[in-house]
């Protein structure tokens, strides 16, 4: 299995998604103009949205461990008042992407905090955080790129570990499977695959060879299986692209019922 980014990894890639973010921003014709992949936000919504998540993980990663959002992480987010003027607006983006950092810095990778998702794939910690927020970070910076014009792929380091990111902290769940069991295939054309299996006992994700790979045990077919680059595979996951942009095997359709599943808490 390949190993996860370090934690200055994860904080280099938080700034490098966060200034490109900022810089499409700044190109933009005003922050009035509507983002196509979040339809009801424009790109000061969008703005808003980033940096009070900034704000909230850095007072949820100071915090240390709990069971529900810290006071102070609510207390953050429930008085966000993001500035209206781009200039001011940027300056607070940045500020918020550094208290961010600061925090997790501060942390350290073990540190334990609270978090939304299940443990089970992915750890309540800091380094648990700093990896999801590199896929938050770069998923709207896509999607502020695309409001603007044309966007840039997702970066390869980003793409690949971000796969896997996805299944182990938003797919991971204890709670039972209310169909038939089954398996999702996820192959990556620069060669990695993930397998999402569930079931009674929830779902949870095992990296699984290649297609046409010599290395390790074929684990058989899977109910559906989805193919593409590391990078289209992130944005449909994130629902930035459609099924039908990919090459499906299997049932199609297997893919309608794990977007609308809500697992029990």
């Amino acid at each position: 299995m390949q190993k996860t980014l370090e934690l200055s990894g994860l904080l280099r890639l938080i700034d490098e998604r966060s200034a490109a973010f900022r810089a499409a921003v700044a190109a933009a014709p005003g922050l009035d103009v509507r983002v196509p992949t979040c339809p009801e936000w424009t790109l000061f919504d969008l703005v808003e949205h980033l940096g009070g998540g900034d704000r909230f993980w850095a007072a949820v990663v100071g915090a240390g461990p709990a069971g529900a959002p810290p006071a102070e992480a609510t207390a953050a987010r429930a008085a966000l008042e993001a500035p209206k003027e781009r200039e001011a607006l940027l300056d607070w983006l940045a500020a918020s992407t550094e208290l961010l950092l600061d925090a997790l810095r501060e942390a350290g990778p073990e540190s334990g905090c609270w978090a939304w998702w299940s443990p089970s794939q992915s750890p309540h910690s800091a380094g648990g955080v700093a990896r999801h927020r590199v896929q938050e970070t770069a998923v709207h910076t896509y999607d502020a790129q695309l409001a603007i014009g044309a966007p840039d792929p997702l970066p390869a380091e980003v793409a690949l570990d971000g796969v896997e990111e996805f299944l182990f902290t938003c797919c991971a769940t204890p709670s039972a499977w209310p169909h038939e069991p089954t398996a999702f295939d996820f192959h990556a054309a620069e060669g990695r695959s993930w397998r999402l299996t569930v079931d009674a006992d929830g779902a949870r994700t095992t990296s699984i060879p290649a297609p046409g790979s010599t290395a390790g045990q074929d684990p058989g077919p899977a109910g559906a299986a989805v193919h593409g680059t590391a990078a289209e595979l992130v944005l449909f996951n994130y629902d930035r692209i459609p099924l039908g942009s990919l090459r499906v095997d299997g049932d199609a359709e297997l893919f309608g019922l794990l977007r609308v599943w809500e697992p029990e808490e």
